[in-house]
């Protein structure tokens, strides 16, 4: 359900549905206004928030399928700070993917609608907070997919442990979802439940545990360059389960529901976040992508980002795992 026009879109985490409000622009600043400290500067990036989404919004403005941007919880800061908190994941080279190289196995007919959670082997999405291991929560929900496929036994496991442990990245201050994924197939580290190794939003020394400890350890990956064959990124998605990808997220800040089609480039990978499907049964179709910043954020957590035109780089960097 999408209203309009653009004045109540912004406003619309604040509204029931079909109610009116009589916040504007220069009296909704006052939510964030704390005379103790910052609040200038909150009142501020809200205001710039507010003339950004309006801009986005006017773009489409008659259409009710590209994405809406709005009010959310990252309103309250400017892009700056949100790239420096939130966006911290690293480029790595992948090889490009050579066409003639095909993927075993999936020669049948891609079907219009696919989405691994209809399978019930994704889990919760979860929120990193102000940590930026955006990557260790990319590469952890695809190998619990990956084991879920297999075992159909779906564990969560230690985002914890991958930023504690994994030595070619850093922790909170950001890595590589590539140089995650080779530490753990060359040192085969097995990933322990989530409860046992909890996460603390911080980076800290890396536990250890006993041989005879439950865990998860991959046995391959692979990771392509597939910005020219998002059909081949749907066999990939289909044969080896949920992928890992980095994209361009700066204009995700204000993301609130719809298909992304503008508004991001494929110029600068920064985040890391999972595809779980895709859905062509729609006049624009659109890859399925979990995130990392809790439920509240977009879609239950998701986004919905058009297919066909590598929309936020979302083919540059693509990489799935086996266990």
């Amino acid at each position: 359900m999408i209203l309009r026009p653009w004045a109540l879109l912004i406003l619309l985490p604040f509204l029931g549905y079909g109610s009116r409000s009589e916040f504007t622009p220069a009296n909704l600043s006052l939510l964030f206004r704390n005379p103790r400290s910052r609040e200038w500067k909150k009142e501020t990036a809200l205001r710039e928030s507010i003339k950004r989404i309006k801009h986005w919004n006017s773009l489409s403005f008659s259409d009710n399928i590209t994405a809406l941007y709005g009010v959310n919880q990252f309103s309250h800061l400017s892009p700056e700070e949100f790239k420096a908190i939130y966006l911290q994941s690293r480029p790595s080279k992948v090889p490009r993917y050579v066409q003639q190289v095909t993927l075993q196995g999936t020669d049948s007919p891609l079907p219009a609608k696919f989405d691994w959670r209809d399978k019930n082997v994704v889990t919760e999405v979860r929120n990193q907070r102000e940590c930026g291991a955006c990557w260790a929560f990319s590469i952890v929900s695809g190998i619990e997919s990956a084991y879920a496929i297999k075992r159909n036994t779906l564990e969560e496991l230690s985002v914890q442990q991958v930023i504690d442990c994994s030595y070619n990245n850093y922790g909170c201050n950001g890595g590589s979802t590539i140089s995650a994924l080779s530490w753990l197939n060359q040192t085969h580290v097995k990933l322990v439940r989530d409860p046992k190794y909890l996460f603390k939003a911080h980076t800290g020394l890396c536990h250890y545990f006993k041989h005879s400890d439950f865990g998860i350890s991959i046995t391959d990956y692979v990771a392509y360059d597939l910005s020219k064959h998002e059909d081949e990124m749907m066999k990939m998605l289909i044969k080896w389960g949920p992928l890992s990808v980095v994209v361009d997220a700066l204009s995700w800040q204000d993301y609130l529901c719809g298909i992304i089609q503008h508004h991001c480039s494929s110029g600068e990978q920064n985040h890391a976040v999972v595809v779980t499907g895709f859905d062509r049964t729609g006049s624009i179709p659109y890859w399925i992508v979990r995130n990392s910043w809790g439920h509240t954020w977009g879609i239950n957590g998701y986004a919905h980002v058009k297919m066909g035109s590598n929309i936020c780089g979302i083919a540059d960097s693509v990489s799935a795992v086996s266990v």
